[in-house]
């Protein structure tokens, strides 16, 4: 009975069997109490059985042969919950359906036999113990006198054998759906803790963009309008006074943005909140002429008049915008040109510079604006990518280049 997890497995479902075996392999399948009470069980009917049938007034009673089969009975008994040898309640089943030829004694442990059998092999194996089972209380009757007519007898013997096999594969097809369900549960439970893990990195990550694109742009320009009131403090108080003035406006608009984000990202799309407006192609003037006021030199280039879709729109914004603060942070007082052409299937944006150079005053500072943490261009080769285009940037003869191409269905 006390047999571990490591013995070779039953021919049925182990749905029960591995739910109550430990899993540091020293527990039997079926727990001691719990065979302790079925054992009991059948004992106490085993011998009211053998009480009955040796109490009879029949004068071809045996009672040492009915005393011999309960006795065989209750020590073939724990067979029925052994995982060693593997099919050791089948041998026991058949050794029970064999007693039950002899005696009536046999007849409860001979029932919880095939029971037990249905329970946990398959109908193949199953199906002919009930059979041996129904033929061993058959021989019995044919040579024990029954209370019944012989052909009632054996229709109640076949009737009861049917009923059990039903019972014990019913009750193996429910563990069995029970165990599924539990199991596609459990590996459901595991999905989900995944996609709320992939779901987190992704939020993370499109926090980490959008402030990137938001606030990065706004911030190197206070830096270099700042670098200019550093360098110059000498400067006419006119250009001093409109270069504070530019400071506060660019402050008050960097928080401007950072509300915006945060409002994208606390919008709920089951409440109907409303995102921020999305920035378009007619926002890059706007970066430009920022751009401009903080001293930078700069030329925009505007070709074609496509219905650019909003996504195009958004993302080569954010590519102008990720070009102009990488050449005000790297490359500060350089001249840049700002290309952007919208044709049918394509928007091309084009940001290039001549590299970092001392500059006068009004034209920046002589640093650079501000070292970059590199993941803006990550962000963007991401936009780029998940919408199909290119992104090339590096260094060139003459300076520096981004130049990407967004396509689009026209």
């Amino acid at each position: 009975m006390t047999t571990p997890t490591d013995c070779p497995p039953l021919a049925g479902p182990p749905v029960l069997a591995t739910a109550a075996a430990r899993r540091d392999g020293t527990r039997s399948l079926v727990p001691w109490w719990t065979f302790a009470v079925a054992w009991g069980a059948v004992a106490a009917l085993t011998v009211l059985a053998t009480a009955g049938i040796v109490g009879q007034d029949d004068p071809g009673a045996q009672p040492a042969i009915d005393v011999a089969v309960a006795v065989l009975a209750l020590a073939a008994l724990p067979l029925l919950w052994s995982r060693s040898p593997r099919n050791a309640p089948v041998l026991g089943a058949l050794v029970l359906a064999s007693l039950s030829a002899y005696s009536g004694a046999a007849t409860p442990a001979s029932t919880v036999a095939t029971l037990q059998v249905a329970r946990w092999y398959p109908a193949r194996t199953a199906v002919p113990v009930a059979v041996a089972g129904f033929l061993g209380h058959a021989v019995q009757a044919l040579w024990r006198p029954q209370a019944l007519p012989l052909g009632w007898w054996l229709l109640c013997d076949l009737a009861v054998h049917a009923a059990l096999l039903g019972w014990g594969m019913y009750w193996q097809a429910r563990a069995q759906l029970v165990w599924s369900l539990r199991d596609r549960a459990r590996r459901a439970e595991r999905e989900q803790e995944r996609h709320v893990a992939e779901a987190r990195v992704a939020e993370r990550t499109r926090i980490a963009r959008e402030m990137h694109d938001t606030l990065a742009h706004r911030l190197s320009l206070l830096a270099a309008t700042a670098g200019a009131l550093e360098y110059r403090p000498d400067a006419d108080p006119a250009q001093l006074a409109r270069a504070a003035g530019l400071v506060r406006a660019g402050v008050s608009s960097a928080l401007g943005d950072l509300r915006d984000v945060v409002r994208v990202l606390r919008a709920d799309p089951v409440d109907g909140g409303a995102p921020a407006p999305q920035p378009t192609l007619d926002g890059v003037d706007r970066l430009v002429a920022e751009a401009r006021e903080a001293g930078g030199d700069v030329t925009y280039e505007r070709s074609g008049s496509a219905d650019v879709p909003r996504t195009v729109e958004v993302a080569a914004f954010r590519v102008a915008q990720e070009g102009l603060t990488n050449a005000r942070r790297h490359a500060a007082g350089s001249p840049v040109v700002l290309r952007v052409a919208a044709r049918a299937g394509e928007v091309r944006v084009t940001v290039s510079d001549a590299g970092p150079r001392l500059v006068t005053a009004g034209r920046g500072t002589g640093e650079r604006g501000g070292e970059g943490t590199g993941t803006g261009l990550v962000g963007l080769r991401e936009r780029v990518d998940l919408l199909g285009g290119t992104l090339d940037v590096g260094a060139r003869d003459d300076g520096f280049v981004l130049d990407v191409r967004l396509p689009w269905d026209a």
